[in-house]
């Protein structure tokens, strides 16, 4: 079984400067898991921070995907795309990298639907997950959200037995699954629920 897990800012070098060297032959398992946060110096809402949470959060995922996918449709095997509640969820003071997140649910689940009606049995699965216990993650939201993180070896076990079932998606915590299921007419209660793990005040 050959399993390629790209994680990081490698994951981003990985897709632009070496894809023309690399040979994903026999691979089994693809596991996306890499983020970006907006640079230093650039504001949260700018075009400039947009543009790079994209290029990290989204376009490299296209990017990897589209070189691995030839060697999965031979192999039959699986995506595992992690992903985050804000590409499910739209929150407050998150808005470049929510559109990134939500680019990600819209391209994999297109994606899924064409596989299928190709009859490709390769498996996507989209992991909705919330804040870990990672410090970079902990400092960036610091005073803005109630949030408590979740811890993250329980999230990668998480992870990993989606991957390993094919199941179309996984939520970490599960609480979070409800509230994606929340209708869309029903804005009140989920915007409630979203409003209680903000600090509007430190924001």
């Amino acid at each position: 079984m050959k399993v390629l897990l790209l994680t990081g800012l490698g994951a981003l070098f990985f897709a632009y400067y070496w894809a023309d060297n690399f040979d994903p032959g026999g691979l089994d398992y693809l596991v996306l898991n890499h983020l970006g946060v907006a640079p230093a110096g650039t504001g949260t809402r700018s075009a400039q921070a947009a543009r790079w949470l994209m290029q990290v959060n989204f376009l490299s995922y296209v990017q990897l995907t589209s070189l691995a996918l030839p060697s999965l449709t031979e192999s039959k095997g699986s995506l595992v795309v992690v992903s985050s509640l804000l590409g499910r969820v739209p929150r407050s003071f998150s808005s470049p990298y929510s559109a990134a997140k939500f680019a990600l649910d819209s391209f994999f689940g297109s994606l899924r639907r064409e596989l299928d009606v190709q009859d490709v049995n390769v498996a996507i699965t989209m992991c909705v997950l919330g804040l870990w216990d990672r410090a970079s993650a902990a400092e960036g939201v610091r005073g803005v959200t109630r949030a408590k993180a979740a811890l993250g070896p329980k999230a990668a076990l998480a992870v990993i037995r989606g991957g390993a079932t094919r199941a179309p998606s996984v939520f970490y915590p599960w609480r979070f699954h409800l509230l994606c299921l929340l209708p869309a007419w029903l804005p009140r209660p989920r915007a409630w629920f979203i409003r209680q793990e903000l600090n509007v005040t430190a924001a």
